[in-house]
């Protein structure tokens, strides 16, 4: 057996080659590309079952069919994100932009864009995360160019929302580079993880400086001291991991230390990680290592590390979206054990399925207990798991 040291090293060569061919490229280490085909021959080899995929996937979709509203809103015709999601979901589930379900979805999303290019709800406090999401579902319905004037208004009104010099913030400000879910609310990770997951699906690349800045905030949100966190936060816990904002006296959801520090938890964790990536950060850069390192002694499938049941399918989606971003076939964990981590997760996540094809948490934390909501996580989740042909 390795020594943990060499083990991890060995893991970011993986990473640093990857980094170096860019996305889609072959690496030289087993690992799928980023193109489809490819995608499904490495899944081939992981021993998913393609066959049992696709009938939880349909399933799935079958369920979101029985739950959809005559508008074409799931849950609340007031709240476009999570339509938005949902909408996201069934069209990376394969489902045709022509699918009546997903036509009616995309007409009611319509509703909700602004005159500013925003797509929110008109009162709505959560204007980056309604847009985030409402754009990628536009870009993933957007085969023919039919949405492009809209996706561009939505990323240009996205730019415009993140924290910055162009509100007279400054880079030594805790807020700088974030995004929140509106101007009068602090910015945290997981808006900004949207913001990023938005502009890179709108074609934004690492060199923006939309991009360059959310990093700024991001590696602010991460239990690292370093040269990009002087926060008061980064030396009281130091593992690596990352927690929800270091901004307005900071805050994690997995709660705070006795002295002061502000809890690591793995949704965030992963999503941070997923965040650095999307916005360049190098393999060999010591923050990607010690976010690695957090995952590696924290891997679990039951829980949401941190957090335990709560978050558990945002977990699930944020665990999957980042070791495919990472392009890792398979995980060596902290005691030296290798995880099919696809394989692993997408059996788990199958096994919890219900009978009429949703998936639920009973942990009703974040919306989770809304079987529309949980659903759509599960089927993205599985989108990047084992993408349908």
């Amino acid at each position: 057996m390795k020594p943990a040291s060499l083990r991890f090293t060995w893991t970011l060569i993986g990473l640093v080659v990857v980094a170096a061919c860019g996305p889609g490229r072959a690496t030289g280490i087993s690992v799928a590309s980023g193109n489809a085909a490819d995608k499904n021959a490495g899944i081939k080899e992981t021993g998913i079952n393609s066959a049992k995929v696709a009938e939880a996937r349909q399933q799935g979709i079958e369920f979101l069919r029985t739950t959809q509203a005559d508008d074409g809103s799931w849950t609340s015709p007031t709240e476009p994100g999570v339509s938005g999601l949902i909408t996201t979901a069934l069209l990376h589930s394969g489902v045709s932009p022509a699918d009546p379900m997903v036509a009616r979805a995309l007409r009611h999303l319509a509703t909700f864009i602004q005159e500013d290019g925003g797509i929110y709800e008109s009162k709505s406090g959560h204007r980056n995360y309604e847009t985030s999401i409402c754009l990628m579902a536009f870009q993933a319905a957007n085969g023919n160019g039919r949405y492009d004037k809209l996706v561009a208004n939505a990323r240009d009104f996205l730019k415009k929302l993140q924290w910055d010099e162009s509100e007279d913030v400054k880079p030594d400000d805790v807020r700088f580079g974030g995004a929140g879910y509106g101007r009068s609310q602090r910015p945290d990770l997981s808006n900004t993880a949207f913001l990023l997951e938005a502009l890179k699906a709108a074609g934004v690349g690492a060199d923006d400086p939309a991009m360059k800045n959310a990093v700024v905030f991001v590696s602010r949100c991460q239990n690292l001291e370093s040269e990009h966190n002087t926060t008061p936060f980064a030396s009281k816990v130091n593992d690596g991991g990352f927690y929800y904002t270091p901004a307005v006296g900071g805050n994690s959801q997995a709660g705070p230390t006795d002295n002061g520090g502000l809890r690591s938890y793995a949704s965030m964790t992963y999503a941070g990680l997923k965040s650095m990536i999307y916005a360049g950060v190098d393999a060999k850069d010591p923050r990607v290592q010690a976010a690695f390192k957090w995952i590696q002694k924290h891997y679990a499938l039951d829980e949401n590390p941190g957090m335990g049941q709560a978050g558990l399918y945002y977990y699930y989606h944020t665990f999957a979206k980042a070791l495919d971003t990472m392009k890792l076939s398979v995980l060596e964990d902290s005691a030296g054990k290798k995880h099919d981590w696809r394989t692993e997760l997408t059996n788990h996540l199958l096994s919890l399925q219900k009978d009429n094809g949703g998936w639920v948490n009973p942990e009703k934390k974040w919306m989770e207990g809304d079987p529309n909501m949980a659903t759509a996580y599960a089927l993205l989740t599985l989108a990047v798991l084992a993408p349908p042909k």
